[in-house]
């Protein structure tokens, strides 16, 4: 069973920036598919940022060059950087997780068994 437990989020002016954490929580170290999802209300969850502990990231479109996802491999943490942030950025921010078992490690949310139970990251504009 994997827990996740995010934390980080908050409000912020167009412009700023936040970091986003989320502990990972298993019963023994395994190599992990892990990211951020989000979403507002009326509209699908989106991908975000994922990656495997050891693995390049892969980011979404709309993300790249002011977001960055890391592990912190030996704590089980996962952090997104979010930099020079828009209104656009709005919404309600999870952590997901899943055990990897080779396959590619895609911004899909029904690849995911594991969420967080979301975080606010509001940007003013």
């Amino acid at each position: 069973q994997v827990e996740l437990v995010e934390s980080g989020g908050g409000s912020v002016q167009a412009g700023g920036s936040l970091r986003l954490s989320c502990e990972v929580s298993i019963r023994s170290f395994t190599t992990m598919c892990m990211g951020w999802f989000r979403q507002v209300p009326g509209k699908e969850r989106e991908g975000v940022a994922v990656k495997t502990n050891y693995g390049m990231p892969n980011y979404a479109d709309s993300v790249k060059g002011r977001f960055t996802i890391s592990t912190d491999n030996a704590k089980n943490i996962v952090y997104l950087q979010m930099n020079s942030l828009k209104p656009d950025d709005t919404a309600t921010y999870y952590c997901a997780a899943r055990v990897w078992a080779g396959a590619a490690c895609r911004l899909t949310s029904g690849d995911f068994g594991s969420w967080g139970q979301g975080i606010q990251v509001t940007v003013s504009s």
